[in-house]
């Protein structure tokens, strides 16, 4: 599972067996070690990053300090996802 940042106990990554066809680019959160069920997030073609599913329980106030750093690294987010997947499609 590539990493892409850890803030604090929380690692943000990409899943790296997602479904076929590939889904839109999202990124997935846990608290300690990747899951295949963590929290999920959708990265919107505008950079903003919509809250899929919180599977890990993170507290409101934290998933939204989460949210914000992923929309502040969404560009790094997509070129990532690109490289890894090699073809990228957006939730909205």
């Amino acid at each position: 599972m590539p990493q892409l940042l850890r803030i604090g106990p929380y690692i943000i990554y990409f899943w790296s067996n997602e479904n076929s066809p590939l889904e839109p680019v999202h990124v997935h959160i846990a608290e300690g070690r990747a899951s295949a069920n963590a929290t999920k997030l959708w990265i919107t073609i505008t950079g903003k990053a919509m809250i899929c599913n919180n599977n890990s329980q993170i507290p409101e106030r934290i998933l939204r300090k989460l949210q914000r750093v992923i929309e502040a690294n969404s560009e790094m987010i997509v070129e990532e996802w690109l490289v890894h997947f090699g073809e990228i499609r957006y939730y909205c």
